[in-house]
């Protein structure tokens, strides 16, 4: 068996550490070679952020007392030597929370009101007002004092019914899932809408985000829970309970708010078994199948039963349906019972999280960085390919100068000159190109603006914001879609027009100025149909027949569309900066070559002046040129080898390790 989940993740965080390091160390080297330019330094940003702030999410979904928080506290909390998250018989995870890490803020629980459902802000929107969140410290050296601070996410308050409706826990047409009223007539619900859980525990400071939701009544509630955050998890951990199997309550979770979702984006190569590989189905509670009436081959019999009917019933493999104790798994953890630990599944079940959903997540990121490192090399190599040929010219410039006498070295003075006021009367041509860019890409940047999104998403708005039943809201979602998707296909033909200009206008300056311009790259926004695709199928449940009633509530039609404005202008903006780097990379070889040619006009000016006063000046500058060739040739040579080095595999990593990179610095 391979390294456990914990152990897979800190391996991964040391590969992330090292590859930031020798990031930075690339850096400095461009920097030093003056190969830093606009493009190169916003691919060195973006290869920084990505892997700096990438978040892995693991969502761990189920209906109520199905075991999630003590799964939790047995995978990742099991050092503390006690339960963190409250995990007891009977109902505790009363609101969705979270589990991370941000050094912005001190070690805390953070609460929203429950009372916030009574405005139609999203909780993205809620996020960002800190004074609405109740604010509980968290002393990471005192697990007491962290556990009895996490009991509050299981807090309740007693309504009213018509006031559970509002919130969206009270359902006229579906009874059998409504709370139950006391004898006063009131209802339970949860106190707190949503939980911020930020502790500084190794593997949540490496990146790791954990979604521990409630059952279905609250899922349902929040539409930005089920369309915004379990989609984007990467992982997505569906857990069931040996002594019920799968319920009614199961599936309906299962084909409303996991099934129906697809948690990860995947790229071309991974397919739909990428996507099945993010779902787990735990089969959890099977120490309740042991008990001494019943034999060891009798509970494997049952426990196989079981499983194959979960799997037929979910629609999944058989294997992917994992058999469980995590109450067991954490008393083992906890006094080092190793034979409990294997009994209990959960040594199997890390393992498949590793391997399957981590290595897949590790598979996705290094791939994306693999691109990135060589489209990065390949800008650099460009601008060092333009100072060999400058190079080889001055040589060849030179060498003709060879025995000459004055009056020739002058001519060749004057005839630099003339090239040289040419290539500066060329410029007023480039300044027209970069003004006919900026207007072309202003008008694309125009179509993935957030007005430009607010304006499409205004009459799905007005359509869900209208009084009582919104019967014709599932067709106005399709034409907002319809619309959406023109806009992508409006951005990539503009996108194709800029390049068309561009590299007609290349064409010309390569014929007319002798410059070495390659025609740019088109622009590729895969990601930005796909999630457009992704999120219009995730919404498509909530305009269903069976949503009808559910939408005519106001307060939820606004949250509905709230979540799914912000959720687009994600995509939105990702496509922007997308088009940004696009458009660096496009005018980045100019910006190179004019900067070139202007330096080795200098040096041109400065050869033939040094020759025409020292009669040796003409070999010095040729033994120059061989020097600084000979130069390019090892700074081509170690960007090879830093780029070989930031594509060093995850294996080669151990926890904490870090390889520096090793770039001597040529003058």
């Amino acid at each position: 068996m391979g390294p456990s989940f914990n152990e897979q993740f800190d391996q991964f965080g040391a590969w992330r550490r090292g590859f930031a390091q020798q990031l930075n160390a690339l850096r400095e080297w461009l920097a030093g070679q003056d190969l830093l330019d606009a493009a190169v330094q916003e691919r060195l940003q973006r290869l920084e952020a990505q892997v700096r702030s990438d978040k892995v999410m693991v969502a761990f979904v189920a209906e109520f007392s199905r075991g999630k928080s003590e799964l939790i506290n047995a995978i990742f909390f099991a050092q503390y030597g006690r339960r963190l998250m409250p995990a007891s018989a009977g109902r505790t995870t009363m609101c969705p929370a979270e589990l991370g890490w941000d050094a912005e803020h001190p070690p805390g629980l953070r609460l929203l009101p429950i009372d916030t459902r009574e405005s139609p802000e999203s909780l993205g929107q809620w996020r960002m007002r800190g004074e609405a969140w109740m604010h509980h410290p968290l002393d990471v050296s005192n697990a007491q004092q962290i556990a009895d601070t996490l009991t509050k996410v299981a807090e309740v308050r007693k309504v009213t019914v018509e006031q559970a409706r509002a919130w969206g826990f009270w359902h006229d047409e579906d009874g059998a899932d409504n709370p139950q009223r006391d004898a006063h007539g009131l209802v339970e619900v949860p106190r707190w809408r949503h939980a911020l859980i930020n502790m500084p525990h190794p593997l949540l400071k490496q990146g790791l985000v954990i979604l521990d939701t409630p059952g279905l009544n609250a899922v349902g509630a929040e539409p930005e829970l089920t369309v915004n955050l379990i989609p984007q998890a990467h992982a997505v951990v569906f857990v069931l309970a040996a002594d019920t199997g799968v319920t009614k309550s199961d599936l309906s979770i299962w084909r409303d708010h996991v099934l129906a979702q697809d948690p990860v984006p995947v790229d071309a190569g991974q397919g739909a078994g990428a996507q099945a590989a993010s779902r787990l189905v735990v089969l959890n509670k099977i120490d309740t199948l042991w008990d001494s009436l019943s034999s060891g081959p009798q509970v494997q019999a049952q426990l196989r039963r079981q499983r194959e009917d979960s799997a037929q019933m979910l629609g999944v493999a058989v294997e992917r349906v994992l058999p469980v104790s995590a109450q067991k798994g954490l008393v083992a953890k906890v006094s080092g019972n190793q034979p409990l630990l294997q009994a209990s599944g959960l040594p199997a079940f890390e393992n498949m999280l590793a391997h399957g959903i981590m290595g897949q997540r590790q598979r996705v990121l290094q791939a994306a960085v693999a691109a990135n490192v060589q489209q990065l090399r390949q800008e650099v190599e460009r601008v060092l390919n333009i100072r060999r040929r400058d190079l080889d010219d001055q040589m060849a410039e030179l060498q003709s100068l060879r025995g000459k006498n004055a009056t020739v070295i002058a001519s060749m003075r004057s005839r630099i000159e003339t090239e040289q006021r040419e290539f500066e009367r060329s410029t007023a041509k480039i300044q027209a190109l970069r003004t006919v860019h900026m207007r072309m890409l202003k008008a694309l940047f125009h179509q993935l603006s957030s007005g430009s999104l607010k304006r499409e998403l205004g009459e799905l708005k007005d359509a869900l914001e209208q009084r009582g039943l919104k019967l014709g809201a599932r067709k106005v979602y399709a034409e907002t879609f319809e619309r959406l998707h023109i806009v992508a296909e409006r951005a990539h033909s503009q996108a194709a027009d800029i390049q068309a200009m561009m590299s007609a206008t290349y064409k010309e300056l390569n014929a007319e100025s002798g410059f070495s311009l390659q025609m740019p790259p088109p622009l590729l926004l895969p990601d930005f149909t796909d999630d457009l695709r992704r999120i219009e199928a995730s919404y498509t449940q909530y305009l269903g027949l069976g949503q009808v009633l559910k939408l005519s509530n106001a307060a939820f039609s606004q949250r509905l569309i709230k979540a799914l404005a912000m959720r687009l202008r994600t995509v939105f903006e990702s496509a922007a900066n997308d088009v940004d780097l696009w458009s660096k990379s496009v005018t980045a070889p100019l910006d190179a070559q004019l900067k070139e040619r202007k330096r080795s006009f200098s040096r041109r000016l400065e050869a033939v002046d040094r020759i025409q006063h020292a009669a040796t000046g003409l070999e010095e500058r040729i033994a120059e040129i061989e020097t600084s060739d000979t130069q390019l040739t090892a700074m081509q040579t170690q960007l090879a080898c830093a780029a070989a080095q930031l594509l060093s595999p995850l294996k080669e990593y151990a926890p904490a390790s870090s390889v520096p990179l090793d770039i001597t610095l040529v003058a």
